[in-house]
């Protein structure tokens, strides 16, 4: 089974990127199943409802949110109608929504997407430790499970190795999301998970994490806010990560990083 991960789409130029180039990858490489964290695909905050029908009429078979989720009013209501939207399981027992799908991929596998959000550097929240560790007991990977993806929206990267190795041999990929900076450490840890501290983004690189650089300047230089961040519209890069799993066990067989298009050095899929 092949899976792809994009991080976290930024703005109009990650939307538009992801709907002119995803489809072609799915094809070329034969992605069996398409998750892309979205929760930064409008206005730079969050998801509306026509973005989402966007990410997934491009090919998403599931779309991840984050701290963000509910930066979009139209998402509290959205997010009950499609069981292919999932936000952070640790986020307050009220919230509205799902922090996990069990959905079918494209040739009948079984996929179990969990998100959850971090701690370190973050408003409080849950643990997400032990909240992804039910989710994926209730359906564990290689009896239910075909494969089984969580993506760690967090700051730090310790935070998200950490979750990487609590999940060895239980999990097929664990991935970070959040910092919009692509990390190089793609591997497979002992017991057969793959993990990528974080995907980094699909967004225009020629930024700050997504926005153009003159508020954020403005702000680091002065401390006070001069304007609202504002997405940048250069060319995108679609960061992420592709896995290939072992059809006997659901763990990874292979993990390679993934950059296309934009002005950061490129990476394709390493499959036969």
């Amino acid at each position: 089974m092949r899976l792809l991960f994009l991080g976290d789409v930024v703005g109009r130029t990650g939307r538009d990127a992801i709907a002119a180039r995803l489809p072609d990858l799915i094809e070329a490489y034969g992605f069996d199943f398409v998750i892309v964290n979205g929760e930064n695909a409008s206005h730079g905050r969050g998801l509306t409802e026509p973005h989402f029908e966007l990410l997934r009429d491009a090919g998403a078979d599931v779309v991840t949110l984050g701290d963000h989720a509910f930066d979009q009013r139209d998402m509290m209501t959205a997010i009950a109608r499609h069981d292919t939207i999932v936000r952070p399981i640790n986020f307050s027992e009220g919230a509205p929504g799902r922090g996990a799908a069990f959905v079918s991929g494209r040739r009948g596998h079984q996929v179990l997407v969990v998100q959850a959000v971090g701690r370190v550097f973050m408003p409080p929240m849950d643990d997400p430790f032990r909240a992804v560790e039910a989710a994926i007991e209730a359906c564990p990977l290689g009896v239910q499970a075909d494969a089984i993806v969580v993506d760690f929206h967090a700051e730090a990267t310790s935070e998200m190795q950490a979750m990487g190795h609590f999940l060895d041999g239980r999990a097929t990929l664990v991935v970070g999301t959040h910092t919009h900076i692509p990390t190089s450490d793609h591997r497979i840890l002992k017991g057969g998970t793959a993990l990528l501290s974080d995907a980094g983004m699909c967004g225009d690189y020629d930024s700050v994490i997504g926005m153009e650089p003159e508020e954020p300047l403005n702000r680091f230089l002065t401390g006070i806010p001069n304007n609202r961040f504002t997405p940048a519209e250069g060319e995108a890069t679609l960061c992420g990560v592709a896995v290939e799993t072992d059809p006997a066990t659901g763990l990874a067989r292979k993990v390679s990083p993934v950059r296309i298009g934009g002005s950061l050095a490129q990476a394709l899929p390493d499959f036969a």
